[in-house]
């Protein structure tokens, strides 16, 4: 019997975060594109969690924007409140979030994919992978049709044979009872690809009309809202802010969770799978912090359209009594009505450390994967996955180098080097503290950083690459005079300087130095600065942090001169480790099995100890100066 078969450059499988932004890059790089969905109506489903952003994870979104990538765009598009986090703290933990209208985000993405040349939407469940040689040839779809491709990326979410978990329900569906993909993950492992099962859940949600909102503090987004997308233009998003509230979780709240955890699944052993150590479930955080006689609970609004409303930080699988029981004990929600449970959800993924840092299969050349599928969690640390999996899948297909980030230049190659490096046994979370140059990756800043290189790409327009030279040059010029002005000990400025509560001046000064002192910064002296240059915010920002922590700066920049020694030492691809004497046998082990591309990569491997990197080093200096000795004979 005869089966469709089709040719294309590339197939993405799976069209939620990953997959959009996997997709959106091929197609954008001149590939013909193909998207698989087990549903079209899934496309950028946003299944938990009703926004973008947050701690760190603004940053990632930034990032993806500054490189070429979608989300934070759309997400300028379709949000109802925006906030700046951190700002009492420093810049370098400053993060966007902004709460999304679920359904016009979902839209809005969907509307994109639709009408970008080179991309053509397909509702199919891929159940093989068609490997040849150990190359990539095609996919294979439920219904026989075959897909003859160059490469693919696999973003399939927690929708591998997914099951919704709560009480006694188990529901072999994915998220929002849509469609699980069931046979994708035999002809994976039939490649020898090692699979891991993990868990997540989400909160219930909830009827806003049967809320007491008087009972809740009202959270409001900022007044000047800053967008995601350098793209956006500042003036068109500020509009009329939806609210959030927060509430808390009480002992009676507590109580009720403690006598009911023998009818969890999360503690009865009917959930294999291994949940999130940062986002765990209410009864995960009553057993795990007994001293904590209160948590927060975030209630916040799926859109403007629905009343439904998020719980944020009650996710649960507890049965379905239980959950009216409990949250109806939380201030506010004492008449509460449930229209959709929390439930736990459990799905394949990989063992990221069969990955490339280009996020392709050692084994098979021509699979790329992203996003929860790699064993992550949470949309944005999907998005850049998919987005970096979509690009040097169309590299490679294009004959050009992959595109790999490392540690010093953004938070995306903090979360693919963890990723593809460290034993990952639980889904990966990205936080600040896993950054250690945070100072230098600020969200601020992404477009400084990674700009250049979504140009190079080819992602990033000429009018936008040029709007960043300007910028750099801008920024070098402000900085440049204000290190130049120098103002005196006037009456004006010793008022100005009294009002402040900082020093007065003995001698003239330059208002560079005024920057730096902690009571002032560059916005405060434009009453002392009558020359002052109109900038845009951006801009002026990004001179106030350049002056204000200039020796921090410089000191983080001799820290990354010394990690980027480290990664300039390369190794050669198919270096055999157990050839190197003096090594143990675990970093031996680890080192063949991960074969990192450089010193600094492999430093960062589990089971490789400093003592390890010192035999290395030495033994790779030694094959450098035989073979040049060879090379001179």
């Amino acid at each position: 019997m005869p089966y469709l078969e089709e040719s294309y450059d590339a197939a993405v499988v799976g069209a939620g975060h990953a997959g959009c932004e996997a997709a959106l890059a091929c197609a954008r790089l001149g590939l013909e594109t193909i998207l698989f969905t087990v549903s079209v109506d899934s496309i950028a489903l946003m299944p938990c969690n009703p926004n973008i952003g947050g701690s760190s994870k603004g940053h990632l979104v930034r990032e993806l924007d500054a490189l070429g990538g979608e989300m934070g765009k759309n997400i300028d598009k379709t949000f109802i409140q925006s906030k700046m986090l951190n700002e009492s703290k420093g810049p370098a933990v400053h993060s966007l979030r902004a709460q999304a209208d679920k359904q016009d985000y979902t839209r809005e993405m969907r509307k994109t994919l639709e009408n970008t040349e080179h991309l053509t939407i397909r509702q199919a469940e891929v159940s093989e992978i068609i490997v040849e040689d150990g190359k990539l040839t095609g996919v294979k779809t439920f219904s026989g049709a075959v897909y003859h491709v160059k490469a693919a990326v696999l973003c399939t979410g927690t929708y591998l044979r997914a099951r919704c978990i709560y009480g006694d329900v188990s529901n072999p569906t994915g998220p929002n009872g849509l469609q699980a993909a069931n046979h994708l993950t035999d002809s994976l492992k039939a490649h020898g690809i090692e699979m891991f099962r993990f868990k997540t859940g989400t909160p219930a949600r909830v009827d806003k009309r049967s809320i007491d909102f008087s009972r809740m503090e009202e959270q409001f987004g900022d007044k000047r809202v800053v967008p995601f997308s350098f793209s956006t233009d500042p003036e068109s998003i500020q509009k009329e802010q939806a609210s959030c509230w927060l509430t808390y979780t009480n002992e009676e709240t507590h109580q009720i969770i403690r006598d009911n955890l023998d009818r969890s699944p999360l503690f009865s052993g009917a959930i294999e799978g291994t949940g999130p150590r940062y986002c765990p479930s209410i009864e995960d955080k009553v057993v795990k912090f007994p001293d904590k006689n209160r948590h927060q609970v975030f209630v916040e609004p799926e859109g403007l359209s629905t009343n439904e409303m998020y719980l944020g930080g009650m996710s649960s699988s507890l049965p379905e009594d239980v959950q009216y029981a409990m949250y109806r004990t939380v201030p506010g929600l004492e008449h509460v009505r449930i229209v959709r449970n929390a439930y736990a959800i459990e799905y394949d993924c990989i063992n990221a450390l069969q990955l490339d840092a280009s996020l392709e299969f050692k084994k098979i050349k021509g699979l790329f994967s992203g996003g929860q599928f790699n064993g992550s969690s949470g949309y944005e640390e999907a998005a850049v996955q998919g987005f970096m999996a979509g690009v040097n899948a169309a590299m490679e297909i294009l004959g050009r180098e992959p595109v790999i980030l490392d540690r010093s230049q953004a938070y995306i190659g903090v979360l693919i080097d963890d990723l593809v490096t460290k034993e990952n046994h639980e889904p990966y979370r990205m936080m600040t503290s896993r950054a250690e140059y945070r100072l230098l990756l600020r969200q601020d800043n992404a477009d400084l950083r990674l700009r250049k290189i979504g140009y190079e790409i080819g992602l990033i327009s000429e009018e936008e690459y040029q709007h960043l030279l300007w910028k750099e040059k801008a920024i070098e010029e402000e900085v440049q005079r204000l290190e130049q002005v120098h103002i005196g000990t006037g009456e004006a400025v010793q008022d100005f300087l009294t009002q402040h509560n900082s020093t007065l001046l003995k001698s003239g000064i330059t208002l560079a130095e005024l920057v730096k002192r902690p009571e002032l910064d560059y916005f405060m002296l434009t009453v002392l600065d009558k020359d002052r240059p109109a900038l845009p915010e951006d801009v002026q920002e990004q001179v106030n942090i350049n002056i204000k922590y200039e020796g921090y700066l410089k000191r983080q920049m001799q820290q990354v001169a010394q990690f980027k020694k480290l990664e300039n030492k390369k190794i050669p691809a198919d270096f055999d480790y157990s050839t190197v004497n003096s090594l143990r046998k675990e970093a031996v082990q680890k080192l063949n099995q991960l074969k990192p591309l450089n010193i600094g990569q492999a430093s960062r491997i589990s089971g490789v100890s400093p003592a390890d990197i010192s035999v290395l080093l030495v033994h790779l200096e030694q094959m450098r100066h035989g073979h040049r000795q060879k090379t001179t004979v």
